[in-house]
């Protein structure tokens, strides 16, 4: 699970200098060599960007010398990197002296994400793209923004970016995206072998992670391929390691088949024991449903019902849901009953959420989770400058705006409050329903701790009690997000 932790951002920088003549002696260098990044970075890092005399030097400079475009990109490259508000000033005065200032553009381009300005994003990227077209990161960076957006572009400029960097990580990270975002099997399958064949996965670490997602693919399409390909990368040195594990896992998938068609159920279990994946591979879904059908096949339905109930509780999926209701039914129990058989393993994990009560950025005062109390709750932890987050959120829209908000509440608490000012503009153009919420540093958050990352969610019933956590929602699973919820809200309608 990809997270960003909220230390690394906010963190103060650790080479503030208090000494006024090493202070003036950076400055100096600054005025010397107003076009080198090092002196302004040396400076800016001396005095720190929450100092107010930084920022009126600043100023100062650009008056003095209004024709250059290093000094307000310096400051606002400063800024963008900490994820400050103040930005986008100094980058637009900077673009506007020079529009070939290509790392200016991109600064734009993540400070109108952290706006929500997505469309406007886009438009700075396409200039950071003209401004420089043969920077592979703005290349790719400018295709993957048409994801969502427009698909037959977004697929067309990303193989464009693999095919003119074959060098460059991008162009295996375009390939990867490609692959990893296609929601046809095929296509999933096409782009990951030209991935395999492109790029080569003990060069590029992108491919190496694609080339990993191929494999677990192939271990429910075609396990005999995911051998084999496993064994072709057990022959490089630097990957041969992890591939020789991952040989043997594909063998004995191979084994399992095997064992399942001569309805050998003892072989199979004894594999299916065996079998040690890696823990975010999707094929242990698989796995688990496979356990399920041994037990059956060897006389013991009652056992593979009552694992399948254990294993939704902990990670409810549809394909799951739909065993527990096939088996439930060869037990002679109806879908009333395997519900309750659900919801008697639920309750047994659920536990009381911490409550809070923190500040609301659209009205006065503070929200509580008791003020929830009767609806289900979404409640994910997040800020502005966090990647990941945004790149949740359209997901999560897509699965609330299916439920009335007298049944549902969903909110967001911002980890980051020097982040504050971005918060209503971000929900305003993006236009994400969530409810914003401000966090406390310092507060005991119990069993909602997110321990200072984001994004980390939970789901609370209408009692207020924790459900569902450490979960991520993205376009392979929003059918999952759905089923937790309409689970919950089904439980207090019966």
């Amino acid at each position: 699970m990809s997270l960003v932790f909220a230390g690394n951002v906010a963190a103060q920088q650790s080479k503030i200098i208090t000494d006024q003549k090493e202070i003036e002696k950076l400055k100096a260098a600054v005025e010397i060599s107003p076009d080198s990044p090092k002196v302004h970075q040396a400076y800016i890092e001396a005095l720190g960007t929450e100092n107010a005399a930084l920022e009126k030097q600043y100023q100062t400079w650009i008056k003095k010398y209004p024709k250059s475009s290093a000094y307000p990109f310096a400051l606002g490259k400063a800024y963008e990197r900490e994820e400050s508000p103040k930005a986008k000033t100094y980058l637009l005065q900077a673009v506007k002296l020079d529009p070939k200032l290509t790392e200016a553009w991109g600064g734009l381009w993540i400070d109108a994400e952290r706006w929500g300005d997505f469309s406007g994003g886009r438009d700075y990227l396409a200039k950071a793209v003209e401004s420089d077209p043969s920077n592979p990161n703005y290349a790719f960076y400018y295709a993957s923004s048409f994801h969502k957006v427009d698909n037959e572009k977004y697929t067309r400029l990303s193989l464009e970016v693999a095919k003119r960097f074959p060098e460059h990580q991008r162009g295996a990270q375009a390939l990867y995206w490609l692959g990893a975002r296609s929601e046809n099997i095929d296509d999933k399958i096409r782009y990951y072998e030209l991935l395999y064949k492109s790029y080569a996965p003990a060069k590029f670490s992108w491919s190496s992670g694609g080339i990993s997602s191929y494999y677990d693919l192939l271990l429910s399409q075609n396990p005999q391929r995911a051998l084999s390909l496993a064994e072709e990368l057990a022959k490089e040195p630097k990957l041969a390691k992890e591939w020789a594990n991952l040989s043997i896992q594909a063998k004995k998938v191979v084994e399992i088949d095997k064992a399942f068609e001569a309805k050998n159920t003892t072989e199979a279990k004894s594999l299916l024991a065996e079998l040690k994946l890696p823990r975010y591979f999707k094929f242990n879904k698989q796995v688990i449903l496979l356990k399920a059908k041994a037990d059956e096949l060897a006389g013991h339905p009652q056992a593979a019902y009552d694992s399948l109930i254990v294993a939704f509780a902990k990670s409810p999926n549809l394909v799951v849901k739909e065993a527990i209701e096939g088996y439930g039914k060869k037990l002679g129990k109806d879908s009333v009953q395997v519900v309750a058989d659900i919801w008697t393993r639920l309750n047994t994990i659920a536990k009381v959420a911490t409550p809070f009560s923190l500040k609301q950025y659209f009205e006065k005062g503070n929200s509580s989770l008791s003020d929830y109390k009767g609806k289900v709750v979404l409640l994910t932890y997040w800020f502005p400058g966090c990647g990941p987050c945004r790149g949740e959120f359209p997901h999560f829209e897509n699965v609330v705006k299916k439920f009335n908000k007298n049944d549902l509440a969903y909110l967001g608490i911002n980890i980051i409050s020097n982040q504050n000012d971005y918060v209503i503009p971000f929900l305003k153009t993006s236009g994400y329903s969530f409810i914003p919420l401000e966090d406390v540093k310092g507060r005991d958050k119990g069993n909602l701790d997110n321990r200072n990352a984001a994004p980390v969610n939970f789901l609370i019933d209408q009692e207020g009690r924790v459900l569902f956590s450490n979960f991520r929602t993205d376009g392979d699973n929003e059918d999952e997000l759905e089923l937790m919820i309409k689970l919950l809200i089904a439980h207090k309608k019966v």
